[in-house]
């Protein structure tokens, strides 16, 4: 194996930096903006103080590094996740899922065959996000009422719709970006359903897969949604004669009780309420209205010397506290949900929503129940809050359509709009798929109708958009530029090709989507694809052949985010609603990598007549 020599300073300062953002990308602690931020301002000042000339005698300008924010893929990644987020927000899938939902009392195997069909088909044209919202919510309901694990349903419908998204060019952000960043570099501008053929083959294959065998691979996992009975209860605390509590301020009973006691109200006569300032004196007579558990509730009266009544009604062994109206669900962080990036004391959330929060699942992996922890988490995507509050509250919020409830309703939120952001949609699509506009045009336009019809309002389109995928995305842009100028992406082709010396191009091509099924497991799948693209293109003109398909590797592999929680966002959205533990996805998503790695390895080669 003969290496190539190494290429000038230039190239591998910028091989270096690849590899630093890899390793940035893949690390939870670290904010992936700050990460993509880091790389973009390193790379420009790099280049600004260490100016570049090519060998064709060109000097690369280090401003030309920022050109991603405005290249055509991100400005359609940002227009479909607007669109997508539209369709959210008006319920316009409400009638599917309406129907759905129904179809599961007939018939559970096939509806889960369906379903699976279902979110692969949508997925393939609308972002996957709001196809798991839309089935997220029927599945647990499913499950909930007819006692089966939600386990063996979700992970299998959220693998459906990445595999259905991989079939056209505008079925995920990684298939745009890889597809422009190749017609950038001069090759023809693949078609929307151009490679639909293989991808729709394989997906059939894998929803089989997902249907019949991933299921069993599952053990049965508990979610916490399981037990629907109330937590909290609200009570009443009547301040006695000769009770502690008689003549304190409200501060010194905070106090007593080592500060767990909170205090929504203070009732003083018949209907008349007391502000709950620190320094007001309780009386004899006084009732204190709380929310909690009920060992908190009697280990309150007990400290206190005070009696606890429930309903009017005082609590003993024959009048227990009652929760009736109560609910318990659970409440998903999308990305555009008004808490995003929040606390709940900076959401003001209890107040705004008369919702109590239970516990946090933070970061797929984090449970937090303690309420001074609670309170100073700052949400993100894939969070998710337990929350019980009375029924009519919880299904108020279901159908405002600003946050995901799941509960053991089928309900679903729907709006007067939401023909309308499907006709909308539809047109998006349809402009772009018979090639009358490039889909950046295509979805800018209905955007713009979907705010002019208020569909959408401009808060909530700017809620749709991700921080974290502009600046990722732009980053990668950045990188990959730097290393097609520099002669760093021929550099690691000539590496690759002479590391697979005397292996066949469809083994190359091969090699390289596996390459790339691995990197989008443990880095960002769009830096996978923006990195990988300009390399998959020079490895083609090293031997000699169509580079077409190795581009379509690299959106191939880096479509593959099966193996772990934390590679793609939809992931995280279906473990804790399924009670996944990492080990799980391992044992269902490898295999899966690897029936969709083995049968697009003889079906892209054969497409595109490569020897093996």
């Amino acid at each position: 194996m003969n290496l190539p020599p190494l290429p000038d300073t230039h190239a591998l300062a910028v091989l270096a930096l690849v590899v630093l953002a890899l390793y940035l990308f893949s690390r939870e602690r670290i904010a992936i903006e700050t990460s993509s931020l880091f790389i973009l301002v390193v790379l420009t000042i790099g280049f600004a103080v260490f100016p570049y000339t090519t060998p064709e005698g060109e000097r690369i300008k280090p401003v030309e590094f920022f050109s991603g924010f405005g290249h055509e893929a991100l400005i359609a990644v940002c227009a479909l996740m607007i669109a997508g987020n539209g369709l959210v927000r008006t319920g316009a899938l409400e009638p599917l899922g309406r129907n759905l939902a129904r179809l599961w009392k007939l018939s559970p195997a096939f509806s889960m065959l369906l379903t699976l069909l279902i979110g692969a088909f949508f997925s393939a044209f609308v972002n996957n996000v709001p196809i798991v919202v839309l089935l997220l919510p029927i599945l647990v309901s499913v499950s909930l009422r007819t006692g089966a694990t939600a386990s063996g349903m979700l992970m299998p419908m959220g693998f459906a719709t990445l595999v259905g998204g991989m079939s056209t060019t505008i079925g995920t952000s990684t298939n745009l970006l890889v597809i422009s960043v190749a017609a950038d570099m001069g090759l023809r501008e693949i078609q929307m359903f151009d490679f639909f053929v293989p991808a729709a083959t394989v997906a059939c294959v894998a929803i089989l897969y997902l249907w019949l065998i991933a299921p069993h691979l599952i053990p049965p996992r508990e979610a916490t949604l399981t037990d629907t009975s109330p937590r909290l209860f609200s009570a009443q605390l009547e301040i006695p004669e000769d009770g502690f509590a008689m003549g304190k301020t409200l501060a010194e009973v905070i106090e007593k009780t080592n500060g767990m006691i909170q205090v929504s109200r203070i009732m003083r006569g018949n209907g008349f309420f007391v502000q709950r300032l620190p320094d007001v004196r309780l009386r004899a007579g006084d009732r204190l209205l709380v929310n909690d558990t009920p060992e908190n509730l009697k280990e309150f009266e007990k400290v206190l010397g005070a009696v606890l009544y429930s309903e009017n009604t005082r609590v003993d062994e024959e009048h227990p506290l009652a929760g009736e109206g109560q609910q318990i669900a659970e409440i998903v962080v999308l990305q555009g949900s008004p808490i995003l990036g929040m606390t709940l004391i900076q959401a003001n959330f209890v107040q705004r929503y008369q919702l109590a929060v239970l516990a946090i699942h933070h970061a797929g992996n984090t449970v937090e129940t303690l309420p001074e922890k609670i309170e100073t988490i700052r949400l993100q995507v894939g969070d998710v809050l337990l929350v019980q509050g009375h029924s009519d509250k919880i299904a108020e919020t279901k159908r405002e359509g600003e946050l995901l409830v799941l509960d053991a309703t089928t309900d679903l939120p729907h709006t007067k709009k939401a023909f309308t952001a499907l006709l909308i949609m539809f047109g998006i699509v349809g402009v772009a798929a018979l090639g009358l506009a490039p889909i950046a045009i295509s979805a800018m336009g209905g955007v713009f109708l979907m705010l002019t019809t208020k569909c959408l309002s401009w808060q909530q389109a700017s809620l749709a958009l991700s921080t974290q995928i502009i600046l990722i995305v732009v980053a990668s842009l950045a990188l990959g530029s730097a290393l097609l100028h520099t002669g760093g992406a021929e550099y690691m082709a000539q590496v690759f090709v002479a590391v697979s010396s005397g292996a066949s191009p469809a083994v190359v091509l091969s090699g390289l989507m596996l390459l790339m099924a691995l990197l989008t497991n443990v880095v960002s799948n769009n830096a996978a694809a923006v990195i990988g693209t300009p390399v998959a293109i020079s490895i083609a003109y090293q031997l000699q052949v169509n580079p077409e398909p190795f581009v379509i590797a690299v959106l191939f592999g880096a479509n593959m985010s099966y193996a772990t929680p934390m590679a793609y966002k939809t992931n995280l959205l279906v473990m804790h609603a399924g009670g996944y533990k990492f080990m799980d996805f391992v044992r269902v998503g490898v295999p899966l990598t690897v029936i969709v790695w083995v049968g697009l390895s003889v079906l892209l080669p054969r497409m595109y007549g490569l020897a093996w």
